[in-house]
């Protein structure tokens, strides 16, 4: 059983009450989550101290979620770091453009915890 406390995932979403589902969702885990409230925000988090995970909202204002993805893997310092688009935008188009900028999975909303679960446990299993 892996020990998920030393773990740190960066949940990025605009919406609050996202980000408080999420933590929800994953606090039994005991994974250090941090929040950021748009792109930028989650830009600097990155910068201060890279996640292992990132859990990437698409629609935010300003910095939107495809650029903070296209950022992160065009630095070589993130270009690594784990990537799991968390989206209500669940059109074949987007799917396909998440993957193909680098995105290691798309889960669309609403979440599903068991779904949301497996796929970052696997996301981590991967490092």
């Amino acid at each position: 059983m892996i020990d998920f406390s030393n773990y740190n995932v960066l949940a990025v979403d605009d919406v609050p009450l996202n980000l408080l589902l999420v933590e929800k969702m994953l606090a039994k885990f005991k994974f250090r989550i941090r929040k950021a409230a748009n792109g930028q925000t989650a830009l600097e988090e990155i910068n201060k101290e890279k996640p292992d995970l990132i859990l990437l909202d698409l629609m935010m204002p300003g910095i939107d979620g495809f650029e903070v993805l296209r950022r992160v893997r065009e630095n070589p310092d993130t270009s690594g770091i784990r990537i799991v688009i968390l989206s209500a935008l669940n059109s074949t188009d987007d799917i396909v453009r998440g993957y193909q900028m680098g995105a290691n999975d798309f889960i669309t909303k609403p979440i599903i915890m068991e779904k949301l679960i497996n796929c970052v446990a696997t996301q981590l299993q991967l490092l």
